[in-house]
C-alpha cells in the first residue's frame, strides 16, 4: 500500500463526520459517484449501501472503488482512498445505526424512518486501500 499522507490524518477524518464522495464504475467504464457516510475499520474506510442500488451493482460487477474525503472546515485538506470493496450482507443494519448516530445524534430509523422503512437489503462495503494519497495543514 502507498501512503502520500500521514495515515494518523486519514484515520482522523475517517472517525470524524466528515462526508465522503464514493466513486464506482459503471458499466461502461465511466466513473458514478455519490456522497455517503464513512467510517473505518482498521486503516480501511467502510461504508453502507443497499445491495440492489447502483453501488451495489457496481461494486459486485467491478470492486474497485476510490474514496474521497474533504472537510469542510478545511477545504485544501483531503485524502484520497483507492482500493477494492469487499460487500458484506447481513452487517449493513448495524454499520447504518452506528453511521447514523455519528452524523446525526440518532439511530438511522429515528432519523430518517422513510429510508429506514424501504432499507431492507444493506451491505457493508469494507475498502482495502491500496493507495493512499492526499494533502493536511
Amino acid at each position: 500500500m502507498a501512503f502520500g499522507i500521514a495515515i494518523e490524518k486519514v484515520r482522523e477524518m475517517l472517525d470524524s463526520p466528515v462526508f465522503a464522495t464514493v466513486a464506482t464504475i459503471r458499466p461502461d467504464g465511466c466513473p458514478q459517484q455519490s456522497v455517503v457516510w464513512i467510517g473505518r475499520d482498521g486503516d480501511g474506510p467502510l461504508f453502507v449501501t443497499a445491495a440492489d442500488n447502483v453501488k451495489g451493482r457496481h461494486l459486485r460487477r467491478d470492486p474497485r472503488v476510490s474514496v474521497l474525503l474533504n472537510p469542510p472546515g478545511t477545504p485544501y485538506t483531503y485524502a484520497a482512498i483507492r482500493g477494492t470493496a469487499t460487500l458484506e450482507r447481513g452487517t449493513g443494519r448495524e454499520l447504518v445505526d452506528a453511521l447514523s448516530i455519528k452524523y446525526t445524534g440518532l439511530p438511522f430509523a429515528e432519523h430518517n424512518p422513510q429510508a429506514a422503512a424501504r432499507a431492507t437489503d444493506l451491505i457493508t462495503v469494507r475498502v482495502t486501500p491500496e493507495e493512499i494519497l492526499g494533502r493536511t495543514f
